[in-house]
């Protein structure tokens, strides 16, 4: 009835009414929905369907709230006051409701749920997640895992890292296209389709019928909102559309979430296009979806490439490829290629018209081509979604529906089609973005999903071809910002490069298209296709073409540069990702011979490139001067697929390489970068700025390399191995400028070079040869050997980590794929070449992380000065490796001088290089060499070893790899006369090696010496020209040699070979009027290359005839050359190897040799000193005696270091046991003398000029942090551990001192124990003096220094003037002699009853001090200060507990407890007890002994009323008991035995005139020790039960009377018990008690040692009280003994003890008043508080004290567990996930760092917790970041990280993410360090945190 009725009010069939349903019960809704349910469920629906969607066509009505604020009214007026928010609500909740068919909506979910076949995770996630890369077990480089997925699967031993994800991702668990099955997780292993049943049919009927609507109402909503501005929709508008429809988007996300039966039905109604047409078409009358409508027409509009009105003319032409290209004419600015209406980018494009000339952009492809540049078409909801998420700049919410999808198999492919289809519209709202990064994110976060499938990205590419529009679209993004390109030809370039300053390039916009493509590339299927398709060879190519020659540098030759551009990274990063990555994709693919077509295809292309580029920037022969571009990228793409060809696929080099005049073109480019790199290290493009040293180090960097440099070197060793030799050596030489220098006169003149320069630009040169011949990496090298040089290379220049090698080795084929392939190699060849450093502690605290350092074998054969050349950034890297180098050679004792780089062997040639060698083997580098041996022998300016180390080092290459023997060596040379043909016979080193040269013919400046007027006729050159073997040169000119040969290759015609040389001087770049005045001279020169080497041996070793053939005494060396005396060593051992293999090579060099051995060379003539050279020997002279003067002073300082380093450095000498210099033990001396550090001067401490101790106080609370069990607690990480502070120390204190302040007077409580357990002040001292008033103007030195310290001065924090630690304030010494000193120590014969009434008197005497307080003098002004600063330096709530603030009490306890807290954090320094004895390190640099008599002076002033000194109590019997107990109404006193002794013993002995006299303060010991010991019989008998105590009652009573019953702890036991027996102490037990106490059998020995333990604490302190106060020792002992050593050594034990039979305790008892009395007496005041009290009675008793170390909080074995459970940790305060979490290691308190949420007044909770946790230091463990910061007060530090990896490294910030593990011994230091409060002392970097943190 009910749902007929419903039905009858909605308005079944009738015409539906206009106004909406009122909102009514939830009853009706569901009725509702269950009838139309029925009504649908019948086999004829037409009725039920028309109804339902009249019902829908009214709740989801279009008309809504989104325009204007009027239409709000009306739509609030009509849902009857709900609100525009109400309508909402309404329309989802009918959605629900309908959905569930009248049913609950939560049963329903969960009904779809269970038919989800969930074999896929498909998990989404959204930027800075934390998920899970596995390389074992991904199949695509982007596989990730979410942290569920990954800790269920099985991973142990793979490669795997955490990382927090940057754009968002998706788990890929249970897909087996990204990822093997092996690392499928437990849930998703499963192939559970097969058993889960069929969905029922009428389950998701009403789906069906409801989602299209609601869709489709979505859709409306995204029309409406938007609209087509003049200038683009503003952030705010878009953002406003999205939050209303929050909750849609929001109800479509859930509805994903129900599983996969679900996600099916929503793919038919996202991909129906039936529905789509249905719906958008049958708009009917409504005029607001009318509205609607075209508001999304005009959006499609500017959807295509180009507008269709746009007058641009789309030629199809047909191409001679046979496929229809579509060719863009020219640029019609950037509105025709891209539909822009920007009027600011018309502007921008009117200077661009004049590039209408460039060449057509040809857009490859068929004809389908013209859709990429079309409007789009929509014919789904999908498409349509997509395109509108586009438009609104992809909202979180809806990326994140949109991939919730995917996991559904159908819808996957139709998204990625769509997403194609809308590539070209993504790539223009990309560019147009505001927030271009988020968007890319975004963007990137979806297709990574898709693009990753290699199946899906197959498919893709056939049906929707996927590479045309991503090329296309790659190249029109670029298009926007290209201009004219500078390079050779200013004016007449038709060039076009990218422009690096644009947006575009500088904020890295393309890289998700670029990332896509690469990604795309990664699959083989798709790669294979690209390389096939010649169209897009060429569309790529001249993508790339725009890179080539960008960010062009110009060298300033005036002015510095005014701005200094930083474009030069977007340069480089764009030639990185845009270009290089897809090469090393492609290249990837072409692995094996079959491969080989692609090869020659893409070089095909890219040498048409090159052409095409030659020609548009009119090169012929000559670079422009002082211009160069580190970007070449078709240059790179042509050698990397060489390389490729010749290693992999066995390609006949020369087939692909083009002619000579190429080749010759080719290599000029990378040559000029080469001959740039040497000019910019020589500081020659100084006036550019630091930039371009920065682009020159980025060249080389190890990211960037193997995409430049390498392939730049390599494509020059190929044009080198091709090019005729002469040609190539003579062009380096031209490019690095030193052409001049090389002459063998000694002075030339350079025309284009600052002889300032040029010893480095000819170091440059040879280097460049050096590297040139002998790298191998693309010339025959395998991967692994590559891999091994790489790896020597680092590791010679530093010892390295294990993650700093991975980033510095460039990793092998495809850069940052993420794939390192074969880190199995990685692995194996790091540990044969490298061996493991732990990470170690050094003594200054800095921690080092494990290392790798290389072998002693690596260093011995491998190490490779060429590759470190190669591969260093900076230049002092190569010097390390050197300096590194010759330690190992001095440690291993095989060369104990300088060694010279080692000669390394190279790996053999791949035989298509061989020609390579000709280099070595031309005449031209034979004269190089022969002038440069001649210029260096003769000591020619300008030259360096260096120079002379690359000479030899080429020389023994060409040994090395010289031609067959000397076959042709005799054969004449024939063709035309060159001019050097008359140096050199012929062209093999070895046989010119011996050749001799007698005169030279030189072009010289007419100043130079060698210009002699009578030069000898007949050697005038004509004469002896003709002789083919005399020996005579001519003047021999580089560069016309070159233009000579250049000629030759050009016109390949012999006509012209003979041309005639061209004057030097008409070099381009000098002015004609420049040339200095040249005259002809000839020089005698009659030497060899062998000649001039054996000189130069003898100039090297400084001895006549040096050289000695060493094969004349042992034929051997002939037979087995490999000798290792010549491997390692310098120049000599260097001549001396050449020679060696000289003479191996050919008998005659072999004879010549030791013909110019036999002839005795004449002596070296000793040399003139010229001015020069003497103004260096007096710089000489004048070094020494300053660095005598130096050392003088030195010494001085040493032997003052010595002496502070002996108070003040760890160093254990036992012989100075004597605190400081303070007591020191000659009696003569009569006062202390300080030196004082700043005024350096010596005295003693006065009353008008007080000397003090630099001191630091701090405020701890390491000592509230005792627990009393021996286990340490655990952080927690489960939801049950949690961590309790009942158990601390400082809990305890605080609770016992609240108990007695209940029931007893406040004053007599504050007396009774000690505070400062939480928050008491430390005081150290690096053990330095000064004299106050220095400290003062030295303070104001540092107020006015605007330096920035660590530290902050107004809080008077400075640092001690002469070891610099850390201190804030001085603690003022008293002035007293030590005469004095040694006559109270003089033992004293009083009776202690005597002694007891001395104390007494001198107790109650007020201001006893020498120094009489009234009278104010420095000193005491001084003592104040001093104070306030201590009472200053802890919170105020650590220091007030009085019931009435600012009592004198209060202060009174303040005091007595500070030296309670320096004397139990000494111990506890200790290690808990004094058995180590000895006046350990901290005794040395203890103040105890300043700050008691500071102390006592402050305690002098507050006379406690001797009615109730504790005293009295102590040592006298009061007469009437019952007096006290009169006045009922006032609180009583303590009682004495609830006193702590300890306490007591401070307030005794504080209260004393000082110093104080031996024997008084034996005295008080002996009877504070009775106490003490009734104490611990009272706690005794407390601890057992009731027929125990009856027990021991009986046998001590039976003792009593026998002689030293006072001595014996049966009878004083048994007489406790009875007392307190008295009283209700023992009372109440028998019932609950009982069960507690564990009925231990107490044995003699066990009450022995129970009593002995109690009384040690107190016995330790005391001894430590004596050895400070006294200076004597302490002695050391075993544990057990510990007890009689020191009771003896405090004088409680009788000389005449004899130590046979077991130790007793009680012996050490001396009653000052009869025992049993005055136990009596205590234990009367105990019975009258129970008699009233009697629960509270026994909790008072003070027990035995059960403190262990204080200890930092155990942490888990692996840091994975910490972070898991932190990481989403919600913050109990304010209940969200903190951004920073952290947690404190003392107490385990989670805590959000810098979170404003928790900020209390201006404190942020990290620095408020250190304030409440450590009363000002805080040691956090930040939890995303795995390092520990320090907090201590005002400053912090980090202090580094306990955690490690594998490899003993730091993951700050876990950005490597690999699985760390604790390092036990960094904890233990940090402990230490807390323990022994020395943070500021070993920690260096402090900071102010501003209270920020």
């Amino acid at each position: 009835m009910a749902a007929a009725a419903a039905a009858a009010a909605v308005g079944g069939p009738q015409p539906p009414q206009p106004e909406l349903p009122t909102p009514g019960l939830a009853l009706d809704k569901a009725a509702t929905a269950a009838h139309l349910k029925a009504a649908l469920s019948r086999p004829d629906n037409r009725a039920g369907a028309e109804e339902l969607q009249a019902l829908l066509e009214r709740v989801l009505s279009a008309e809504r709230p989104l325009a204007a604020a009027a239409d709000s009214e009306e739509a609030a007026a009509a849902s009857s006051g709900g609100g525009p928010g109400a309508a909402e609500e309404e329309a989802l909740e009918w959605c629900k409701c309908l959905l569930a068919g009248g049913g609950g909506y939560d049963e329903f979910c969960a009904a779809v749920r269970a038919y989800d076949p969930a074999a896929l995770c498909g998990l989404v996630w959204t930027a800075n997640f934390v998920a899970y890369r596995c390389r074992t077990c991904g199949i695509s480089p982007c596989m990730s895992l979410c942290a569920e997925c990954f800790h269920q699967g099985d991973h142990t031993g793979h490669d795997f890292n955490m990382f927090r994800s940057q754009a968002g991702g998706a788990c890929d668990c249970g897909d087996s296209n990204v990822m093997r099955e092996s690392g499928f997780c437990k849930r998703h292993q499963i192939k559970s389709s097969s058993n889960i049943p069929c969905v029922p049919k009428d389950l998701l009927m009403m789906s069906e019928f409801v989602l299209p609507r609601f869709i489709f109402c979505l859709i409306q909503y995204l029309r409406e909102g938007y609209s087509e501005p003049a200038d683009v929709p503003s952030e705010k508008d878009l953002n406003k559309v999205l939050q209303l429809l929050e909750p849609q988007i929001s109800f479509l996300e859930d509805l994903t979430k129900m599983g996969g039966a679900m996600r099916s039905v929503l793919t038919q109604v996202l991909t129906n296009q039936q529905n789509y047409k249905d719906l958008t078409s049958g708009l009917g009358e409504n005029s607001c979806a009318k509205k609607s409508h075209e508001k999304y027409l005009i959006a499609l509009k500017s959807s295509g490439l180009t507008y269709p009105e746009d007058k641009l003319v789309y030629g199809i032409q047909e191409s001679s490829a046979g496929t229809s290209t579509l060719a863009v004419q020219g640029f019609a600015g950037a509105t025709g290629t891209l539909g822009q209406l920007d009027s600011s980018d018309e502007e921008d494009q009117d200077g661009s018209q004049g590039l209408g000339k460039r060449k057509r952009v040809k857009l490859s492809g068929n004809t389908k081509d013209q859709s990429i540049m079309d409007v789009l078409k929509h014919k789904s909801f999908l498409e349509e979604l997509l395109f509108w998420t586009i438009k609104y700049e992809f909202p979180q919410k809806m990326v994140t529906f949109l991939l919730n999808m995917l996991p559904d198999q159908e819808y996957k492919v139709a998204f990625t089609k769509t997403f194609v289809q809308h590539y070209a519209f993504i790539m223009k709202t990309l560019k147009k973005s505001h927030e271009s990064d988020t968007m890319s994110n975004r963007i990137v976060h979806i297709s990574v999903q898709l693009f990753s499938n290699e199946e899906l990205a197959r498919q893709v590419t056939e049906e929707c071809q996927l590479l045309d529009i991503m090329v296309t679209v790659l190249l029109y993004m670029m298009e926007s910002c290209l201009i004219k390109s500078e390079l050779q030809d200013e004016e007449n370039s038709l060039h076009v490069v990218v422009n690096c300053g644009e947006a575009l390039l500088k904020n890295n916009t393309y890289w998700p298209l670029v990332s896509d493509f690469i990604n795309i590339l990664s699959h083989q299927s798709v790669a294979k296709r690209f390389l096939e398709d010649h169209g897009l060879l060429v569309t790529w190519m001249n993508f790339v073409s725009f890179f080539q020659g960008m960010n062009l540098n110009k060298r300033e030759l005036n002015e510095h540069v005014e701005f200094e551009s930083q474009t030069y990274y977007a340069a480089f990063a764009a030639e990185l990702e845009a270009c290089a990555q897809p090469m090393w994709g492609l290249l990837s693919h072409c692995k094996v011979r079959e491969t080989q077509e692609y090869t020659r295809n893409v070089v095909r292309y890219c040498i048409e490139a090159l052409q095409d580029w030659f020609d548009a920037i009119n090169f012929v022969d000559e670079p422009a001067p002082n211009q160069v571009t580190f970007h070449l990228p078709l240059h790179r793409y042509y050698a990397m697929f060489l390389s490729k060809a010749v290693k992999c696929q066995e390609l006949d080099l020369d087939s692909v390489l083009p002619d000579q005049e190429m080749l010759m073109k080719l290599m000029i480019h990378p040559l000029q970068i080469q001959a740039s790199l040497a000019e910019i290290h020589s500081n020659m493009w100084v006036r550019n700025g630091l930039q371009i040293k920065g682009q020159a180090m980025t060249y080389v960097q190890s990211h960037f390399c193997n995409s430049m440099i390498d392939p730049d070197i390599y494509l020059l060793q190929v044009c080198a191995s091709r090019l005729d030799p002469d040609y190539f050596i003579s062009s380096v030489f031209e490019r690095f400028k030193v052409v001049d220098l090389l002459t063998m006169a000694s002075q030339h003149q350079n025309t284009v070079l600052d002889a300032e320069h040029e010893r480095s630009m000819l170091e440059g040169a040879l280097t460049f040869l050096v590297i040139l011949l002998s790298l191998r990496l693309h010339l025959g090298m395998s991967d692994d050997e590559i891999l091994r040089a790489e790896m020597v290379a680092q590791l010679c220049m530093n010892d390295r980590t294990h993650s700093s090698l991975l980033d510095l080795i460039p990793e092998n084929p495809n850069p940052k794929s993420g794939i390192i392939p074969g880190s199995y190699s990685f692995e194996s060849v790091l540990s044969a070449v490298a061996d493991f450093k732990a990470p170690v502690f050094e003594p200054g605290g800095s921690m080092q992380q494990g290392m790798y350092t290389p072998k002693a074998e690596v260093w011995d054969q491998e190490f490779d000065p060429v590759m470190v050349i190669l591969r260093t950034v900076y230049r002092r890297d190569v010097q390390s490796a050197m300096d590194r180098y010759t330690a190992f050679l001095k440690q291993s004792g095989k060369f104990p001088g300088n060694p010279w780089p080692p000669y390394k062997k190279r790996t053999p040639l791949h035989p298509s290089y061989k020609g390579l060698m000709r280099l070595l083997h031309c005449k031209t580098l034979h004269i190089v060499l022969f002038t440069l041996l001649y210029k260096i022998l003769m000591d020619h300016q300008n030259l360096s070893e260096h120079v002379l180390c690359m000479v030899l080092y080429l020389i023994e290459l060409g040994l090395e790899n010289s031609a067959d023997e000397e076959s042709d060596e005799e054969a004449l040379v024939c063709g035309p006369e060159r001019c050097h043909d008359s140096w050199f016979p012929g062209s093999n080193l070895v046989s010119n090696m011996r050749h001799f040269i007698n005169y030279v013919r030189v072009r010289v400046p007419e100043t130079a010496p060698e210009v002699k007027r009578d030069s000898p006729a007949s050697t005038s050159s004509d004469s002896l020209g003709s002789l083919q073997n005399s020996g005579t040169a001519q003047v021999f000119s580089l560069v016309a040699e070159r233009r000579k040969k250049f000629q030759e290759i050009i016109n390949r015609s012999s006509s012209e070979a003979h041309q005639v040389v061209r004057p030097r001087t008409s070099n381009k770049w000098s002015a004609p009027g420049s040339a200095p005045q040249l005259t002809t001279a000839i020089l005698e020169i009659k030497e060899s290359i062998l000649s001039l080497l054996i000189k130069l041996h003898h100039k090297l070793s400084g001895k006549q005839n040096s050289y000695y053939p060493p094969w004349l005494d042992d034929i051997e060396i002939l037979i087995q050359p490999e000798i290792p005396k010549y491997s390692h060593g310098d120049g000599i051992t260097a001549v001396e190897r050449i020679l060696l293999k000289a003479a191996l090579q050919s008998r005659m060099n072999k004879r010549i040799i030791e013909e110019i051995c036999r002839k005795v060379t004449p002596p070296v003539p000793p040399k003139k000193i010229t001015a020069a050279e003497k103004k260096t020997l007096d710089k000489e002279e004048r070094r020494q005696k300053a660095r005598e003067r130096q050392q003088k002073l030195l010494a001085e300082f040493a032997s003052r270091q010595k002496s502070f380093m002996e108070t003040a450095m760890d160093v254990d000498s036992p012989e100075t046991d004597i605190p400081m210099e303070i007591t020191t033990a000659e009696p003569q001396v009569s006062e202390a003398v300080y030196d004082c550090v700043i005024c350096g001067q010596s005295g003693p401490s006065s009353e008008d000029r007080p000397t003090g101790l630099v001191v630091l106080l701090q405020a701890s609370s390491v000592l509230g942090q005792c627990r009393d069990n021996i286990e340490p607690k655990k952080l927690p990480i489960t939801e049950e551990e949690q961590i309790y502070p009942w158990d601390t120390c400082a809990a305890v204190h605080d609770v016992r001192l609240s108990l007695l302040q209940r029931y007893f007077k406040d004053s007599s409580c504050l007396l009774a124990v000690s505070i400062g357990w939480e928050g008491g002040v430390y005081v150290q001292t690096c053990g330095h003096t000064l004299h106050i008033d220095c400290h003062k103007s030295y303070m104001e030195s540092l107020r006015n220094d605007q330096v920035l310290q660590g530290f902050s001065v107004d809080k008077g924090e400075f640092t001690c003037p002469l070891c610099r630690q850390f201190a804030n304030s001085v603690l003022p010494c008293y002035p007293g002699s030590n005469v004095e000193n040694n006559l109270w120590q003089r033992p004293s014969n009083k009776s202690i009853q005597d002694l007891i009434k001395e104390v007494e008197e001198l107790q109650g005497r007020p201001g006893a001090f020498p120094v009489s307080i009234s009278s104010e003098t420095n000193l005491s002004k001084e003592m104040e200060s001093v104070m306030k600063d201590i009472k200053n330096t802890t919170q105020k709530k650590y220091r007030d507990y009085s019931k009435t603030p600012g009592s004198p009490d209060n202060d009174f306890l303040f005091m007595y407890s500070v030296a309670r807290t320096n004397l139990e954090l000494e111990l506890i320094h200790r290690g808990g007890n004094l058995c180590s004895g000895g006046a350990s390190t901290a005794g040395k640099r203890s103040c105890l002994n300043q700050l008691f008599l500071v102390l006592a002076l402050h305690m002098r002033l507050y006379s406690i009323d001797s009615e109730y000194n504790p005293w009295r109590k102590l040592t006298q019997l009061v007469e009437e008991m019952n007096s006290q107990l009169g006045n009922e109404e006032q609180q009583p006193e303590v009682p004495i035995l609830y006193h702590d002794v300890t306490s007591l013993l401070l307030v005794q002995i504080l209260m004393m005139p000082q110093p104080l006299r031996k024997d008084h303060f034996t005295c008080i010991v002996k009877v504070l020790f009775t106490l003490l010991y009734t104490q611990a019989l009272a706690a005794l008998s407390v601890k057992c039960n009731e027929e125990d105590r009856s027990a021991w009652k009986r046998t001590g009573a039976l003792k009593k009377n026998t002689c030293d019953a006072e001595k014996s702890y049966e009878v004083l036991l048994s007489f406790v018990i009875s007392e307190l027996a008295k009283g209700k102490l023992y009372h109440e037990e028998g019932t609950q008690e009982c069960a507690m106490v564990s009925p231990i059998a107490w044995s003699p020995e066990s009450m022995e040692k129970y009593l002995q333990d109690f009384c040690l604490p107190f016995l330790r302190i005391t001894s430590l009280l004596q050895h400070h106060l006294f200076g004597e020792d302490l002695p050391s002992c075993q544990e057990e003994e510990e007890f009689s050593v020191l009771s003896s050594c405090l004088g409680l034990l009788p000389t005449f003890y004899q130590t046979e039979h077991p130790f007793i305790s009680a012996s050490c008892l001396d009653w000052s008043v009869p025992a049993f009395d005055i136990i009596s007496q205590w234990c009367f005041e105990i019975n009258s508080f129970t008699e009233r009290h009697a629960e509270q009675g026994k909790a008072l008793l003070i027990q035995e004290s059960r403190w262990k170390l204080p200890h930092l909080l155990q942490l888990p074995e692996n840091y994975n567990t910490i972070f898991q459970y932190y990481h989403r940790k919600t913050c109990s305060v304010c209940t969200k996930v903190p951004k920073d979490p952290a947690v404190c290691l003392v107490c385990g308190t989670f805590v959000c760092l810098k979170g404003l949420c928790c900020k209390q007044q201006s404190y942020c909770e990290c620095v408020l917790h250190s304030q409440n946790c450590g009363a000002g230091t805080g040691i956090f463990l930040l939890i995303n970041a795995s390092v520990i910061i320090i907090i201590r007060g005002h400053r912090f530090c980090l202090w580094g990280s306990v955690y490690l990896d594998a490899h003993g490294e730091e993951d700050r910030d876990l950005r490597r993410g690999k699985p760390l593990y604790i390092c036990k011994e960094r904890y233990k230091v940090l402990e230490q360090q807390w323990i022994s409060h020395t943070f500021d002392h070993i920690n260096k970097r402090w900071g102010p945190h501003y209270n920020g943190l």
